[in-house]
């Protein structure tokens, strides 16, 4: 698998952050990805944009080990004019779990990957000229992305949460809404599904799987379908090693996330222990159909936080998901709140 692909402002990622000067001169544009050393191991950061004088956005990614580098910009192509848009492929994730396979008895910890993402915050910031960058993270990447917010609140200009996720107990309401949205559709199997796992916190990691299959199950009714050509995956990420690469690491990352015994990184989230306070503007966006991180969690944790601007945008027609609605109200922060600015 190649180590560069650069095109058309080559870009030479440095084996530390040290040699990463800025070489960026306005109007040009940026199309780079490669390997960075980055808390140690070499990490894959992709990088796209109509003009590299634009404010950067690091996109922090879900799952945990779903990285979105392997569709390109996705999504986030119509922002390319506005700001450069930054992706990395977590530790245990995507090229990155290719790059450097840690054996299952290796740790990941929330505080490892939000390390990470400082790092990588930092390396964009001088390898493009910044001083600060915008930061938005969804799902899963909201709570690595709000750690790395909370710790250096000045290497970013505004934290954007997407579907945002509070913590263990807060976001374990789930089971018991889908149940009942089960139940009031006269779905036997589902409820019986969701009855024999019992309520959280659950010790088979197993049962997660089952949860989220009847989540997207119940948000497909009421929310707009996400764009298969959102998702149309790279050439580059499509060859038989990538493709085994990917899902290697999803499937470490999960196991890593849950715990064999319900003692994964989920058990020991908990946004309220970080404390309300938040030195930089905090948006959030939640769809108002998310049975995954639900509205009313997201709700309580705005209201309790504190912050030099803040705004919650809930969704219509939006779940957990990625799809037009949640993508648009995104689009709207970075327009309207930020202007597509980053002082």
């Amino acid at each position: 698998m190649p180590r560069l692909r650069a095109c058309p402002l080559v870009l030479l990622f440095a084996a530390s952050l040290a040699h990463a000067a800025p070489a960026c001169k306005p109007g040009q544009p940026v199309e780079e990805s490669g390997f960075v050393k980055i808390g140690g191991i070499e990490q894959w950061v992709t990088v796209s944009g109509d003009d590299c004088a634009n404010p950067v956005l690091l996109y922090v990614h879900g799952g945990p080990g779903n990285p979105t580098s392997v569709f390109g910009a996705g999504p986030y192509a119509s922002w390319r004019k506005h700001v450069t848009v930054a992706q990395w492929d977590q530790r245990g994730s995507g090229m990155t779990w290719g790059r450097n396979r840690p054996g299952e008895e290796v740790p990941l910890s929330v505080e490892q990957i939000r390390d990470d993402g400082i790092e990588v915050t930092r390396y964009l910031a001088q390898r493009f000229g910044k001083r600060k960058v915008i930061l938005l993270g969804s799902s899963w990447g909201s709570m690595v992305g709000i750690h790395m917010a909370k710790q250096r609140p000045q290497l970013f200009c505004a934290y954007v949460g997407v579907a945002q996720m509070v913590g263990y107990r807060e976001n374990m309401t789930t089971w018991g809404t889908v149940l009942e949205r089960a139940k009031a559709a006269g779905d036997a199997a589902t409820v019986a599904q969701l009855e024999a796992l019992g309520p959280p916190p659950w010790t088979n990691p197993r049962n997660f799987g089952i949860v989220r299959r009847a989540v997207r199950k119940y948000e497909a009714q009421t929310s707009d379908p996400t764009p298969t050509a959102w998702f149309q995956v790279l050439p580059h990420y499509a060859t038989p090693q990538a493709k085994a690469d990917y899902t290697e690491g999803e499937d470490y990352s999960f196991l890593k996330f849950v715990g064999w015994k319900g003692d994964g990184m989920a058990s020991t989230t908990d946004l309220y222990r970080l404390g309300t306070h938040y030195e930089l503007p905090v948006y959030l966006v939640q769809g108002k159909e998310d049975l995954l991180t639900e509205p009313q969690v997201t709700r309580r944790f705005f209201e309790a936080i504190t912050a030099p601007d803040k705004a919650l945008f809930e969704v219509a027609r939006a779940g957990h998901d990625p799809n037009a609605p949640l993508i648009d109200a995104q689009k709207r922060v970075l327009a309207e709140r930020l202007e597509w600015r980053c002082d």
